[in-house]
Order: C-alpha cells, then sequence, then structure tokens
C-alpha cells in the first residue's frame, strides 16, 4: 500500500492543519510511514511567519530529496500560500498545495500522481476550477493556491504533540484573524476569523475524553475571537449576542466530563473580566494565561497597529495574578521593530520587569514581504535588535527561575508525559504541572496520570520532585489559590 509521512513546521494550527491531512490520507487508504526515508509522499506542512521559517522549509525539502529521491514532495501551509511559484521552481517539489486547498490536499495529491504517471506530465491548475480542464504549466510542479479569503471551511483535527507520547491532544477551534498588525503576514496566508461550530467542539472533545484524555489544549490563531463569525447564541438588551469565547469555555465544562481544560494564547482584548474569573473559579481549567505582548512602548504598540496600549494590558495581567496566584503567565515580544529606539525598548524591559511573568517567547523582527512593516524607514540593526533579545530572554529566564523557586517544598499536581532513563540508570517521569511547569518526577510512571509531586528542587528551568504518597500532604493549585485569594480579598 502506498505510505505517507507529514512533517509540520510552526504553531499549533499548523500541527492542528497536519493531522487532519493525516487523516485525509488514511480516509484515501494510504498507511502512514514512520519516516521520510521511506514514505511515497512527503507532505512538508510549512509555516511563514519569519524569514527563518521559510529557510528551514527549503532545508527540509533539500533534505527530503537527498534521503527519498524517489517520493512525491508535497509541500503546503503558509510559506506555500506565500510563494507557491518560488516553492514550484526548488527542485524536487512535485506539488504545491496552498491554505486555500487544504482541504483536499490529499485528493489532490493521489490524482495528480495517477495523472502523471498516465500522461507524463505536471500542470498548473486554474483558480476557478481546481482539478478539471488542466493548463499547461512551464514550472516544475503543480500549483494548488486561491484567493484565502474565500476560503470559508476551517481545516483541522485532534494533534498529538510527539514529545508528549499523545499524551495532550491540542484541538484548534478557531482559524484566520481579521486583525491588521502591521507585522503581521498571516492574515494574508489563513484568511478571515473562522470558528468551528459549538457542537463540532463539544463533539471532539467528548471524543477524546471517551478515548481516555485526561487534557485537552484549544488554540487557534485568534482563538479569542472564537464565536464572533457564528450565528448568535443568545439575547443580550433585547438583541441577538454572537457567541463569544467564554461560551464555548463553559460549554465545554458543562457538557463534557474532561479532567482538564488547558487555554493556549487569547489577545489582551479578549481576556474579558468573565473570562478571568471563570478560569480560575474552576479547578477543571489550567491556571496558564498566555496573552501577546509585543512591545511596552505605547509608540511601538501603534506602529505595530496593535488594538491596546501599554496600561491596557498591565490592567490585564495584574487582574490574572489577583485571580490566579499561581498561575503561569506568559507574552510574547517583539524587539527590533522598525523605528524602535532604545527609550521604547527600555519601555518595554521596565514592563517586564515590572509585571508578574513566568516566561516569554522573544522574537526578532522579521520584515515579511506585503506587510507595511517591510516598507517602514528606520529599520533597526541585526546586531542591536539580537543584543535585545539577549536581554529580554536573560530577564525572563530570571523570572521564571523565581517562580518556580516558590514551590519547593510544596505538593503540585501534574500529568505524567513520558519516561527518560540517564546513563547512571536512574528514571524520571516527565510532567506538566498544572500551571505549565516542566516537572521531572522520581521513577517509572503510566503515562496520562494525574499524580501528586513533592518538589524537592529547582534544576536547569525545571522542577524535580517525587511522588507525595501522604495525600494528606498533596495540595492542589486550586487549594492554593484560594488560600491566597483570601489573603488578598482580607487586604
Amino acid at each position: 500500500m502506498a505510505s505517507f509521512y507529514v512533517e509540520n513546521f510552526g504553531c499549533r494550527a499548523t500541527q492542528a492543519d497536519g493531522a487532519a491531512i493525516e487523516e485525509q490520507f488514511r480516509d484515501n487508504g494510504l498507511v502512514p510511514s514512520h519516516d521520510r526515508e521511506t514514505a511515497q509522499f512527503v507532505v512538508l506542512n510549512t509555516c511563514a511567519v519569519t524569514a527563518s521559517a521559510e529557510r528551514d522549509a527549503r532545508a527540509a525539502i533539500r533534505r527530503v530529496r537527498r534521503e527519498n529521491p524517489d517520493c512525491k514532495v508535497i509541500v503546503t501551509g503558509c510559506y506555500a500560500q506565500r510563494a507557491p511559484h518560488e516553492i514550484a521552481a526548488l527542485p524536487g517539489v512535485s506539488l504545491v498545495v496552498g491554505n486555500s486547498h487544504k482541504q483536499n490536499l490529499a485528493h489532490i495529491a493521489i490524482e495528480e500522481h495517477t495523472e502523471k504517471d498516465s500522461i507524463g506530465t505536471k500542470s498548473f491548475i486554474p483558480i476557478a476550477e481546481l482539478i478539471a480542464n488542466k493548463v499547461p504549466n512551464t514550472g516544475e510542479a503543480a500549483i494548488f493556491v486561491s484567493d484565502i479569503f474565500a476560503h470559508t471551511q476551517l481545516l483541522g483535527a485532534p494533534v498529538f504533540e510527539s514529545a508528549n507520547e499523545r499524551t495532550r491532544p491540542n484541538l484548534k477551534v478557531q482559524d484566520g484573524c481579521n486583525n491588521r498588525c502591521s507585522f503581521c503576514i498571516i492574515p494574508s496566508l489563513r484568511g478571515r476569523s473562522r470558528s468551528l461550530e459549538m457542537s463540532e467542539v463539544i463533539r471532539q472533545v467528548n471524543a477524546l475524553v471517551a478515548a481516555g484524555y485526561r487534557e485537552v489544549v484549544i488554540s487557534g490563531i485568534n482563538m479569542g475571537r472564537w464565536g464572533r463569525d457564528l450565528s448568535a447564541q443568545a439575547m443580550w438588551g433585547g438583541r441577538p449576542r454572537p457567541s463569544r469565547f467564554e461560551d464555548l469555555v463553559r460549554a465545554i465544562l458543562d457538557q463534557t466530563s474532561l479532567e482538564k481544560l488547558r487555554i493556549s494564547s487569547v489577545e489582551p482584548m479578549d481576556w474579558s473580566d468573565s473570562l478571568i474569573q471563570l478560569i480560575a473559579d474552576s479547578p477543571r481549567i489550567a491556571k496558564h494565561a498566555h496573552v501577546p505582548m509585543q512591545s511596552g512602548s505605547d509608540a511601538v504598540l501603534r506602529r505595530m497597529r496593535r488594538k491596546y496600549r501599554p496600561w491596557h494590558y498591565r490592567e490585564k495581567i495584574e487582574k490574572v495574578r489577583a485571580a490566579m496566584p499561581t498561575a503561569a503567565i506568559g507574552a510574547d515580544v517583539m524587539v527590533g521593530f522598525p523605528g524602535e529606539s532604545d527609550s521604547e525598548f527600555e519601555e518595554t524591559r521596565g514592563m517586564i520587569e515590572d509585571l508578574p511573568f513566568t516566561y516569554l517567547h522573544v522574537f526578532t523582527f522579521s520584515a515579511r514581504p506585503g506587510t507595511p512593516a517591510a516598507s517602514m524607514g528606520n529599520q533597526v540593526r541585526l546586531q542591536i535588535a539580537h543584543e535585545r533579545n539577549r536581554i529580554l530572554r536573560e530577564l525572563a529566564a530570571a523570572k521564571k527561575s523565581e517562580f518556580m523557586a516558590g514551590f519547593v517544598g510544596q505538593t503540585v499536581e501534574a500529568i505524567t508525559l513520558n519516561v527518560r532513563s540517564e546513563s547512571s540508570g536512574q528514571e524520571w517521569t516527565e510532567a506538566l504541572t498544572d500551571n505549565y511547569l516542566q516537572l521531572k518526577l522520581k521513577g517509572r510512571h503510566a503515562p496520562n496520570q494525574w499524580m501528586h509531586s513533592r518538589i524537592q528542587s529547582v534544576h536547569n528551568g525545571q522542577l524535580f520532585g517525587e511522588v507525595a504518597h501522604d495525600r494528606r500532604d498533596a495540595i492542589n493549585f486550586a487549594s492554593i489559590q484560594q488560600e491566597s485569594q483570601s489573603h488578598i480579598y482580607a487586604d
């Protein structure tokens, strides 16, 4: 039987797309291959958020061509949507399928492969015709790309991170973005914001629970906008009110028996008071808030066309910390945005130092073709941007270490992932705490189990601990949170 291999690059949304592509191939009778070297179809599901991501994709194409010269290399994803002809001209590429046609990728690949074997030619597919009435193409590979803003389907399936051995499935509930940040190319590659219907989310979560999964991560490109494109679900002030993200969270709690829901990135303006309180009040929601920041400078945020000001952002983070004293709080931060002065960078550094972050994802600005920021003057020298990146990463590491040190001697709740063995023969079980801290638990423990661990030490950004056998000592995060909140309110 024909075999396939899908390799994903980039964000959780891309991984979810890759899982859906795998399902397409299985539905068409193909079997997954364990590696690139033996597969007949190799799908590279690419990212285009930075120039570096595109370089990684080109390197992967060369690597596949070298390792498996007889396979059909299919390039899809955001890079394929952005520059299909550039990719089609690369040696070894058989087919280019943009995000606009991902929902038909396996069918296209099989049809194209069959046709090539029968007539020995490849062709360009017109936007309106997809497969029928092909016209000659002078390039090496067939191209399937159309207007992404006409795309209304949401592609995605539960994805299981290989590092976690299918312990924490990720479910994409939203795709696309209606924002127009000046540095971001994603809206032109993924289209308008669109939501997975609530009933389908509930169906998939229930299916995952039935399969034995105890934690599910929900994600999206701009997940806080979930539901805005769906029909009205409630009345508000005598008028229909569109569904909101917190409606989806409540429905998952009410209509499934999922033990733990983890919420990935949500934009600052979508952290409503009701969402914060909902997460704080429920022991079934992981105490974890990822809130993209990008910059702490008002002037830079305005040039970025972000929809909040630094004081808005600060208020949101302070509300999250007040409601959830033990929560992990993370952010995306960009350095080197065009025109970023020393004083503007210092505003960002100072704000990060002041706020209770437990981790950061720090990015250096990468000019994306076609975005307003790419043509802005006063581009920051790369050497300066890299130095600013280093400063923020060191600051983030110090804040993370301080946060983690506070758990030494406490007993925490964590879900088990993988077992690792050291050369000394010592076995550890990797785990992830409710508040998103990496934990190495002494001994061998089955994956996908919620366990209580007494934390003994912190080393190299990880907690080290052992199973808390005395359950009287087991203090879960919800209990810690309730105690902390009672002190706050008493003050």
